[in-house]
């Protein structure tokens, strides 16, 4: 296999957050000599998102026997790191209001794991849910849920929009969330609408764009464009590309 290394625009204070967070790793579970030192073993893991490469690519690019492995073990730490709902929720306090944002990941290898049908999307995929302050800036990842259930299933799920109405929460979400319960905002239904309605439905529209704005950052990467991994590893990826996403900003 011929491999041709293209330039990945990193700076190097993301390659440092993985390559710290790998160190420690090693140094608390005493794990005996990997076959990289930890900024070779960062690197593939920083440059498989954006490029979208296969373990057999990246193993041939960057010389590595073990592919699979280094990279599942890079993903791993910064996806631990990722903030529980708890810790979300206290930093969706200190905002005037939240913007819950979903979207489907379309998924290459169906016979590897369950199918998810989308019959909206008409194609298998994982429905992930975000979860963004008013400044475009995303808070939380949701665990994947599967692609076959409707949007308004999706952002019901325990631990979404459930939890924003128990908090009291305002919350600012699209036409899925109709009936949820507590300060959810959701733009009105219909196309004649009056003076007033017609208002309140563009304003409510320039802070949803917000959200969907952020909702680039994870599907802006080609390898979320379709995931050619097991299903049971898309919230690992997910939240991992979130943190090393904060780690950059």
């Amino acid at each position: 296999m011929l491999a041709c290394p293209s330039p990945v625009d990193l700076s190097s204070r993301t390659l440092r957050f993985p390559t710290g967070r790998l160190r420690r790793r090693r140094q608390r579970t005493g794990t005996r000599r990997r076959c990289l030192p930890a900024p070779r073993q960062a690197l593939p893991a920083l440059a498989r998102p954006r490029c979208g490469d296969t373990y057999a690519q990246l193993a041939a690019g960057f010389a590595i026997a073990t592919a699979c492995r280094s990279l599942r073990e890079a993903v791993d730490v910064p996806a631990a790191l990722a903030p529980t709902p708890a810790e979300a929720m206290r930093v969706a306090r200190a905002t005037a209001l939240v913007i819950p944002e979903g979207t489907l990941l379309p998924i290459g290898r169906i016979a590897a794991g369950t199918p998810y049908p989308s019959g909206k999307h008409k194609r298998h995929g994982r429905n992930v849910q975000v979860l963004t302050d008013p400044f475009g800036r995303l808070l939380r990842a949701w665990p994947a849920l599967p692609g076959s259930p409707h949007d308004p299933t999706a952002a019901r799920a325990p631990g979404s929009v459930g939890a924003l109405a128990a908090t009291g929460l305002t919350c600012r979400a699209d036409r899925a969330c109709q009936g949820a319960d507590g300060p959810v905002g959701v733009p009105f239904r219909g196309r004649r609408l009056k003076r007033g309605p017609r208002r309140r439905h563009g304003t409510h529209a320039q802070i949803r764009c917000l959200g969907e704005r952020a909702m680039a950052t994870p599907t802006g990467r080609r390898l979320l464009r379709k995931l050619r991994c097991g299903t049971h590893r898309t919230t690992a990826i997910v939240q991992a590309v979130l943190l090393l996403h904060h780690a950059a900003a």
